[in-house]
């Protein structure tokens, strides 16, 4: 128990946190470009540049920021959740020992699954209030009109239920493969490099973390793309049936996908999301790691990540 509330695992959280905020602002233009390319099926333009421009132009230059706040507070809320629930569970297992490539996807995968469940509700207001007055080519698009993030909270359980909160959470379940994935290779590269040197750089953690996050994406970006559609809740698609992105509804929107678009209409707008998730990835771990270790210098205690 003292292992789960122990200092070293809030230093760790607030770290992760605050990393993953800093480089969600650097490079959230981005982020802008992939969600509108993975939700607005209709739209030409397939290159994250030409997607931004157009943006910039039809709605104004700070558009590829709208939703920054409530994007910023879940991603907040989530990698505290998540590197918290990573460090606590990693503590108690490993107990001072040699951690393996298995036991760091098996405790990635438990972490991600506790952050899904508590989080959900803020990734779907996120979503929604990021496309929030967004010009879009698809029709099925039906337009929301939220002031903010309680408004939003209190529309959707009005309208939706209680359980719209969670939609996209069957994907994102299964999406927790891609945190695991991430945190597996993340780890073990990191090992690695730790027997050859004392100290990693910054060039290596910025390297790493930008491969492992590569990894992941790339494997799971046909159900991001899923889990995207399902969060918005604004097409007007398979009606019957859409609480909490069943197995039903995401066998559906895959197979319409592929009908539309090809195969390759799965990984539509995976260019941007590459450029943004990488880059982002890479940026935060750095942030985490010299903040740990600052943390962890200051007040004089042993950095527990060195294993």
């Amino acid at each position: 128990m003292a292992s789960v509330l122990s200092y070293e695992s809030l230093v760790h959280a607030v770290a992760g946190a605050v990393g993953s905020v800093t480089a969600m602002t650097v490079f959230f233009p981005l982020d802008t470009a992939r969600l509108r390319l993975q939700v607005d099926e209709k739209r030409k333009s397939k290159t994250t540049h030409m997607v931004l421009l157009e943006i910039i132009k039809e709605e104004g230059l700070l558009a590829p920021y709208r939703g920054w706040f409530p994007v910023i507070s879940s991603l907040c809320c989530s990698n505290f959740v998540y590197f918290y629930t990573f460090n606590s569970l990693k503590a108690v297992w490993v107990k001072g020992q040699r951690s393996t490539t298995g036991k760091d996807l098996v405790v990635g995968f438990v972490a991600g699954v506790v952050n899904v469940l508590l989080t959900t509700p803020l990734w779907v207001v996120n979503t929604r209030l990021k496309l929030q007055g967004a010009k879009f080519r698809n029709e099925d698009i039906v337009p929301t009109n939220y002031k903010g993030i309680i408004d939003a909270f209190h529309q959707i359980i009005r309208d939706e239920g209680i359980l719209a909160l969670w939609n996209g959470t069957f994907p994102s379940l299964l999406l927790v493969f891609n945190p695991a994935i991430q945190f597996m290779f993340y780890e073990g590269l990191k090992r690695q490099l730790l027997k050859k040197r004392m100290k990693l750089s910054s060039l290596d953690v910025f390297i790493i973390g930008a491969i492992s996050k590569a990894i992941a994406t790339t494997v799971t970006y046909p159900m991001q793309t899923v889990q995207s559609i399902l969060r918005f809740g604004c097409h007007r698609l398979n009606p019957e049936n859409r609480t909490l992105g069943s197995l039903r509804n995401v066998l559906y929107l895959l197979h319409q996908r592929v009908k539309r678009f090809g195969i390759m209409g799965l990984y539509k707008g995976l260019e941007a999301k590459l450029l943004q998730t990488v880059l982002t990835a890479a940026l935060m771990f750095l942030v985490y790691e010299k903040l740990t270790a600052a943390t962890f210098t200051v007040m004089g205690l042993k950095n527990v990540r060195k294993r």
